[in-house]
């Protein structure tokens, strides 16, 4: 039998049975995410002063393999050392972009990355270091760098430059750098790392040096203050972290907030695990945040094998997990670059690993670094991840939290010819979505497709003897929409 090519057969519109809706496949959740870091250079731009032509080809290539591997979500570190790989009016352009701190180009990495992340439905996170003033790997310095502009503001800390945390002047100008990018990008999340007051340098003895910030410190007890030297200084990063959660949720309500902090917070000898003390070295209280509920996710760095005596990962995922009593996502950075550094640390581990992320509600995602680990395919991790661990489409867990309006399901028209069943849809309602997911059931029952929001159609084989379709809308936040089935006949 011969079929019209566009027979419509809009037949039946209606919210989706009982008996279907028990029977319709949950997409997984899963915040599947990479970190792109540009700091000395280590995934993004491979090397410094590229053309605008091989800064595009290196940011496509990339997003093109984190999409065939199903990822939905980047990490771009934007402020590696007070500048920007971005267009900023604030801080310098990058060295490691341009090979010179401060020289302009007219290619805004950011922007353009954003846009093509978005078309692969991929969401973006932009990566700040709040206090790191030059990175030792740095070998140029503009005259509008902050060191140069606020001399006040900087402190000189072994091979390093750093902003002193203590200085509220720090606080509000850091806070401005990211509360400027929130406005002008199109971002789907902020995002720190482990960094808040430095990792301890030693002398040429070896001795440890202490961080110099006599100055606030002595301002602040003449002040009146009663802290401990160690509690001011945790309250100096408290202080920040909340300020920047308040301002970008006000700036933009719907913003995921994300801190990837040392896998530590402190040493638990009743749980064999010993280690560097997040809390007392770096002064960075990531529990507060998580059980405050400043942070929508917490991606503690959880960079060690399950054999690993005095660090091991399921361990630490436990005690995370444990600690998280708003019940925010605990999303863990795993440690793909160290795939081949012990007969131990393998693809497999990786995979075992977010394994052990999918086995209870709140870790449902993981942030592996870094990219290139993924684009060298080290230990043949591109095949483990894309055939076995991630071998199913993927939306992110939503946040419960954040109050949203709720998002219509797209309006459908489904037409059939010889060869296929064609659903094309066009979005209902001012609120967008990021993805749409198509649901069909044929004579093998239900199986879905997240497709990104560029995408208004799917062609499906008559083959398969299309039975059912159901298209859905999803915002960024992973919040999906009603059900309305068309029915085939």
């Amino acid at each position: 039998m011969k079929f019209p090519v566009t027979w419509l057969l809009f037949l039946l519109i209606s919210f989706s049975t009982a008996a279907h809706s028990q029977l319709l496949p949950k997409p997984e959740r899963e915040f599947r995410a990479v970190w792109i870091a540009t700091v000395d250079n280590i995934d993004f731009p491979t090397k410094q002063a590229l053309s605008i032509e091989q800064q595009k080809a290196e940011l496509l290539q990339d997003l093109e393999l984190a999409a065939s591997l199903r990822l939905n979500a980047v990490i771009f570190q934007v402020r590696p050392q007070c500048d920007a790989l971005y267009r900023s009016e604030i801080e310098p352009w990058s060295e490691f972009l341009t090979g010179e701190m401060g020289k302009a180009q007219s290619f805004d990495p950011l922007e353009f990355l954003v846009a093509e992340a978005h078309k692969r439905g991929i969401l973006v996170h932009a990566w700040f270091n709040p206090y790191r003033a030059l990175h030792p790997a740095a070998r140029t310095m503009s005259e509008n760098h902050i060191s140069r502009r606020r001399p006040d503001l900087v402190r000189k800390y072994g091979r390093y430059l750093w902003l002193d945390p203590g200085d509220r002047g720090v606080q509000d100008y850091s806070l401005s750098v990211v509360a400027d990018v929130v406005k002008r990008y199109d971002i789907d999340g902020v995002h720190f790392d482990d960094y808040f007051y430095p990792y301890a340098e030693k002398d040429e003895s070896g001795k440890k040096i202490e961080f110099p910030d006599d100055a606030n410190w002595q301002k602040y007890e003449k002040s009146g203050g009663k802290l401990s030297r160690d509690d001011w200084r945790r309250k100096n990063v408290n202080d920040f972290i909340e300020a920047v959660g308040r301002e970008i949720k006000r700036i933009k309500p719907e913003i995921l907030y994300g801190v990837s902090p040392f896998g530590i917070w402190q040493p638990f000898p009743e749980k064999e695990i010993t280690g560097l003390n997040a809390y007392g070295e770096l002064y960075a209280d990531a529990r507060k945040w998580l059980q405050d509920g400043t942070v929508d996710y917490l991606a503690p760095q959880l960079y060690w094998e399950t054999a690993r005596k005095g660090q091991s990962f399921p361990v630490l995922l436990d005690w995370w997990k444990s600690q998280n009593t708003r019940k925010r996502h605990v999303w863990p950075g795993i440690a793909t670059y160290r795939i081949g550094s012990n007969s131990n640390f393998t693809a497999e581990e990786i995979s075992n690993q977010i394994g052990l992320t999918r086995a209870s509600t709140g870790t449902f995602g993981a942030i592996h670094f870094s990219f290139k680990s993924l684009r060298n395919n080290l230990g043949g991790i591109q095949k483990v991840l894309g055939e076995k661990v991630y071998a199913q489409d993927a939306l992110i867990p939503p946040s419960s939290w954040i109050k949203t309006p709720h998002i219509l399901a797209p309006k459908v028209r489904v037409t059939r010819d010889e060869k296929f069943v064609r659903a094309i849809w066009t979005e209902r309602g001012a609120r967008k979505a990021f993805w749409f997911v198509v649901y069909s059931r044929d004579q093998n029952g239900w199986s879905y497709s997240v497709l990104p929001a560029p995408t208004k159609s799917i062609a499906l084989s008559t083959e398969r003897k299309i039975k059912t379709i159901i298209v859905t809308s999803v915002d960024r936040l992973g919040n999906e929409s009603s059900l309305l089935e068309f029915k085939i006949k």
